[in-house]
């Protein structure tokens, strides 16, 4: 279960994204980089990140602490922009956030080039969850502490804007698609141990496990989507969409290869 806070001050916007999301205090004394419902894509934005961003933690990989954030309407009371009171104003309630790294370096390839285990593992994880978010342009990993950091997952999941139906053939045949961002993933020419990675956390990835981070979701982030008779229905439906994603053969986790010599080629 993930830790609920409640932000006690709006520090700053984050401007680099369309989403504005701004670092907050919370009463836990914490610092955090906080997402907002009312921003962008909304609550799905929330849920892939969420989602994807405790997969990452499950496999090992360095994610942020990722809690909710209860938004009372009076956080942003000094904040002098309109666009972020509107943006508070439509956020009440439960919302998302990450541990913010104070200090932390955007990555840079050419200086700290990540191991072939590493960035197999990445790439992996990143085919798994479809983030299409980790660009030369705009990486989504920082380095802090020495460790490499991943970030910005919100771009997740990106079929869940369209459900293509709760189970059966049409989520299955969805489940199925390879990654085709694959070609343009930052760690790609260094992701040199792709099989090493798909038999190494495949098996993590249990039913269970599954039902686990999808129970941590937020009822009121999944009420009322259209297709769908309660929020325990659409957990369901994402543990089957990536339950039929981890089944093998895995066809999309083959194909990682093949784009990693093509790049090479």
């Amino acid at each position: 279960m993930l830790r609920t806070v409640i932000a006690t001050r709006y520090v700053t916007p984050l401007r680099e994204g369309g989403s504005l999301p701004a670092i907050v205090e919370a009463d836990d004394l914490g610092t955090y980089v906080l997402k907002f419902r009312g921003a962008g894509q909304g609550r799905k934005a929330l849920i892939a990140e969420l989602i994807a961003g405790g997969i990452g933690r499950v496999l090992g990989l360095a994610v942020p602490e990722i809690v909710l954030v209860d938004v009372h309407p009076d956080l942003g009371r000094a904040e002098p922009d309109p666009e972020i009171q509107d943006l508070l104003r439509a956020s009440r309630g439960l919302n998302l956030a990450l541990d913010y790294l104070p200090g932390s370096l955007g990555f840079d390839p050419l200086v700290g080039p990540p191991d072939g285990g590493l960035a197999s593992r990445i790439l992996w994880f990143d085919a798994l969850v479809q983030n299409v978010d980790r660009t030369p342009r705009n990486t989504n990993l920082l380095v802090w502490h020495g460790r490499l950091w991943l970030i910005d997952h919100g771009a997740s999941l990106y079929f869940h804007h369209n459900w293509p139906g709760r189970d059966g053939p049409a989520l299955e045949a969805v489940a199925q698609r390879p990654f085709a961002a694959a070609r343009d993933h930052v760690l790609l020419p260094f992701a040199d141990k792709i099989p090493e990675a798909d038999a190494d956390l495949a098996p993590r990835l249990t039913a269970e496990v599954l039902g686990e981070i999808m129970g941590s979701i937020p009822d009121e982030w999944l009420a009322s989507e259209p297709g769908f008779g309660d929020p325990e229905g659409v957990r369901d439906a994402y543990v089957s969409y990536l339950a039929s994603r981890l089944r093998e053969p895995r066809v999309w986790a083959h194909a990682l290869e093949e784009a990693g010599r093509e790049w090479l080629a």
